[in-house]
């Protein structure tokens, strides 16, 4: 996928097109952003640009580098992910020591850091000499949603990219082409919160959502005896119960916006449910409080 096909922040993807381009391309980036709204693929995009070894049209598709980096075996770029929890020390050594050497296929070397904020604060100060004097050939883009968790001495270090979550039109569009989802609701977007990581989790789990929903419209319109038989999903889910309430408590927040304010308390009980649930709490009686609680406050 080149970069004018990935969606949204188009501001951003321009200015990367345009550093390749004039052949002004950085040593250092810090790419800024809520997670699944495209920041890696661009970055790699973007690698594949500056890897490419055609003078006029990069990429080009057609190259050595590009083919290289196409079935991701390029010699002169590295994607560093989080051993387990983290990103340690010794990664960031290796790192180093593969910076050091030249490149092999392109004029320049690419390393992309992704979850930098993951990075202990041993491998941090480690980067940081690096970032203080990369040899002239080497790129190192660093990805995260958790700018604070970066130390300001990296930060200061680095070109800061932020890019804006995702329009609603955009992902509708994109849902409708790549999900092959028609309809989607105004709950669900709000869920989505522009992020396309996150449409994926709920195509894998469409079914659920929508009962999740329908249970909601119909709260105020059913007995205590239907409402359980509705409820029955929740029992059959108990591994699903975080994604379950948080998109209650999206649904119900939907319904304050509106002035139905009695709704406000319904979030408060889907919160002490969770709290309930963090503490052991038997999960099907917790459920069964909220449940009757929820009925109650909006039957009231």
């Amino acid at each position: 996928m080149d970069l004018e096909k990935i969606i949204g922040n188009g501001e951003i993807k321009e200015l990367l097109t345009k550093t390749v381009q004039t052949d002004k391309v950085l040593h250092s980036y810090l790419l800024i952003g809520k997670d699944g709204i495209g920041k890696k693929q661009i970055a790699i995009q973007f690698a594949k640009m500056i890897l490419c070894q055609n003078e006029e049209v990069k990429p080009c598709n057609c190259c050595k580098s590009c083919a290289q980096m196409d079935s991701k075996n390029h010699p002169d770029f590295d994607i560093i992910l989080p051993d387990g929890k983290t990103i340690k020390i010794e990664q960031i050594r290796n790192l180093q020591n593969r910076v050091a050497e030249k490149p092999i296929i392109s004029n320049r070397k690419v390393y992309i850091i992704d979850q930098s904020n993951l990075m202990t604060k041993e491998a941090q100060n480690c980067l940081l000499k690096t970032l203080e004097e990369p040899p002239e050939y080497v790129t190192l883009i660093l990805i995260t949603s958790n700018e604070a968790s970066i130390l300001n001495t990296i930060k200061s270090r680095c070109t800061k990219l932020v890019f804006r979550q995702l329009s609603n039109e955009e992902i509708k569009g994109y849902i409708k082409t790549n999900l092959k989802i028609d309809k989607i609701s105004s709950n669900l977007l709000e869920l989505i919160g522009g992020s396309i990581g996150k449409a994926y989790e709920i195509q894998e789990k469409i079914e659920l959502y929508e009962k999740i929903e329908e249970l909601a419209d119909k709260i105020e319109d059913v007995d205590k005896i239907e409402l359980f038989k509705q409820a029955e999903f929740i029992y059959k889910n108990k591994e699903q119960i975080d994604e379950i309430l948080d998109y209650l408590n999206v649904i119900f927040l939907s319904q304050a916006k509106k002035g139905n304010y009695q709704y406000l308390d319904c979030i408060r009980q889907i919160e002490q449910t969770k709290r309930n649930l963090t503490a052991n709490a038997n999960f099907d009686m917790s459920v069964d409080h909220m449940l009757l609680k929820v009925w109650e406050e909006v039957n009231r």
